[in-house]
């Protein structure tokens, strides 16, 4: 009788955060993530670019393995 007591809020609480893991989570991010993209600059009509990406090699090489 004491562990019918304790099932229903432990069931209840793990279905929440199941849902509140797959779904809310995941939604908020993307929502604060998107407050972070480039924004097109007036004047120009070109993207500002990222100062880290700016630094970057384009392309990189790497060494061929000897045969």
């Amino acid at each position: 009788e004491l562990m019918q007591r304790i099932a229903v809020p432990m069931i209840g609480g793990m279905v929440s955060s199941t849902i509140l893991t797959l779904v809310v989570i995941p939604a908020v991010y993307s929502l604060a993530k998107g407050f972070g993209l480039p924004r097109k600059a007036p004047e120009t009509g070109m993207t500002r670019a990222h100062p880290v990406s700016a630094a970057l090699p384009q392309k990189i090489e790497l060494p061929h393995a000897a045969e």
